[in-house]
């Protein structure tokens, strides 16, 4: 009894110190500015006000940065997403020479921290001519999500029996009429999973787009989280609201494709 009384009790706080950074970003963003400092300290403010989400769309141009991150983030985690499908089915179906080594570099990749490449990946954007441009911050994301992603689906490909796809394809399907129309299917969960996951990543990445994008016009939502910043002073107001509107689709995503994501995570950790 008392070891389930400290558990629940423990749980409980855990909960509060997870929930409470969240819930003072909330209220904080419905505080008129006069009254976000204010002492005594309000846990819930008198008057709530809609000034700073105003001034998102009126004086910072919020909606264009929310549809550059929506762009951006749907085009580059849908594009990884199938990428990452086809080159985990290979691996997990094919033996070749340098499939070990494959996979050692795409884990290897995850261990290498971003801010060391931002150099020479601006150089080679500049030669491009993709710096400032949605096409190219696409074509990042989608180059840093394929390894761990591919890793993920390898090991929900490894899950699903071979005999299912071989009798597919003695009833007349071709490999890839397989891979679509039998195992696809089969492994919902797992490419909405890598999908979610790319889609965050590409929504919350902060230093590729710092580093890759300068004009207003084509500025994600981390960026512009980052401009309420300024050397002697911070928005807490206008920067509490972008928060909040940041995190709604995220929060909305994992509500709808929770269990799929589960499924996902859980089928794809150990093999079958």
């Amino acid at each position: 009894m008392a070891g389930k009384a400290f558990r629940v009790g423990f749980l409980t706080l855990w909960l509060v110190f997870t929930v409470f950074p969240l819930y003072w970003i909330t209220i904080t963003s419905f505080k008129p500015a006069g009254t976000i400092f204010s002492f005594p300290i309000a846990y819930w403010p008198k008057d709530f006000s809609l000034e700073n989400y105003a001034g998102l769309f009126g004086k910072a141009d919020f909606g264009v940065y929310l549809t550059n991150s929506l762009i951006v983030a749907t085009v580059a985690g849908t594009v990884a997403t199938v990428i990452s499908m086809l080159s985990a089915y290979v691996l997990a179906r094919f033996e070749f020479r340098s499939k070990t080594a494959l996979l050692m570099a795409a884990l290897v990749t995850q261990m290498i921290p971003a801010f060391i490449a931002l150099g020479p990946l601006y150089l080679l954007m500049t030669d491009l001519q993709l710096v400032d441009n949605r096409f190219g911050l696409i074509l990042v994301y989608i180059a840093v999500c394929i390894p761990f992603c591919t890793v993920m689906l390898r090991g929900f490909f490894d899950n699903i029996p071979d005999t299912l796809e071989e009798a597919a394809m003695i009833d007349g399907c071709s490999r890839f009429g397989a891979l679509f129309r039998v195992l696809l299917p089969v492994m919902k969960p797992g490419i909405i999973a890598a999908f979610i996951f790319n889609f965050v990543n590409c929504w919350n990445e902060l230093f590729l787009s710092v580093t890759l994008m300068n004009s207003d016009d084509n500025k994600t939502i981390p960026t512009a989280l980052n401009g309420f910043i300024s050397s002697f002073n911070i928005d807490w107001g206008s920067m509490s609201a972008a928060a909040v509107l940041t995190i709604l689709p995220t929060m909305v995503l994992f509500a709808f494709a929770s269990r799929h994501i589960v499924q996902g995570l859980t089928a794809g950790a150990v093999k079958g």
